[in-house]
């Protein structure tokens, strides 16, 4: 058996998220193990380096599958694209050394969390960010965001009531602004579910008054999801690249 690293991107707005799921087949996973099993004659198990959710999209999601024989990347990935939507894409193909897992060999993440702060929404941008009609104060984020950064227990950060290793390092996060658009950019070792837009509505929720930056070290320390900011909508954010 040969293994591929697929790097993949998406639009997510009309799918059920990542994860394959018994009750509909409109996921990226499925539809890509369908599309690679169309291509090569036999079903086949595709491993992603995680889940999004459902509207959640993706400019470098990796995925991991083994193939019966020697494929030519390039080959393999035009041939590929023939099959899939046009909203999925595969933008990358690489042979990799047996043992090569796309979700276990992951040492880190990026995400994109994308913001529209004016007070309609942009005609064109309005399905890939968070339409958020407020002034923001980017250095109290900015501030919030410090108490975050480094090995930290997220259980305030997740709707996973049942997690039983809450424990996550972010490395880094970035707040711009450019006119009335705000990114923010996630730095870290990996993310729990929902984790990502948690921590996004915690911290619009410092930028717009409503919540004390100093207080973000109580958040975390109480392990209490109902302490911490509401759920961003998926919309706005991007699995933007997977580290190995």
């Amino acid at each position: 058996m040969r293994t591929y690293k697929l790097t993949i991107s998406y639009d997510g707005s009309r799918f059920q998220g990542w994860q394959r799921q018994s009750t509909t087949d409109n996921t990226i996973q499925f539809i890509l193990e369908w599309s690679i099993g169309k291509l090569v004659g036999y079903r086949v198990h595709v491993d992603g380096s995680g889940r999004t959710d459902a509207g959640v999209h993706a400019r470098g999601q990796v995925a991991s599958v083994q193939l019966g024989r020697l494929y030519d990347t390039q080959e393999f990935r035009e041939s590929l694209n023939r099959y899939l939507p046009e909203d999925i894409r595969v933008i990358k193909v690489e042979l990799m050394k047996n043992g090569f897992h796309a979700r276990k060999s992951a040492k880190g993440k990026k995400y994109e969390y994308y913001i529209d702060c004016r007070e309609k929404p942009d005609v064109f941008s309005r399905r890939y960010c968070y339409h958020y009609p407020e002034k923001l104060d980017i250095q109290a984020m900015r501030k919030a965001a410090s108490y975050l950064i480094g090995a930290r227990n997220f259980t305030s950060f997740t709707d996973d009531k049942d997690c039983s290793d809450p424990v996550r390092q972010i490395t880094n996060i970035k707040i711009l602004s450019s006119g009335e658009k705000v990114r923010i950019t996630y730095y870290g070792s990996g993310f729990l579910y929902h984790m990502v837009r948690i921590l996004t509505g915690t911290l619009l929720e410092v930028g717009t008054g409503k919540r004390d930056p100093a207080m973000l070290p109580v958040v975390i320390a109480a392990e209490d999801r109902r302490l911490a900011g509401f759920l961003a909508p998926a919309r706005g954010l991007f699995l933007r690249k997977v580290y190995y």
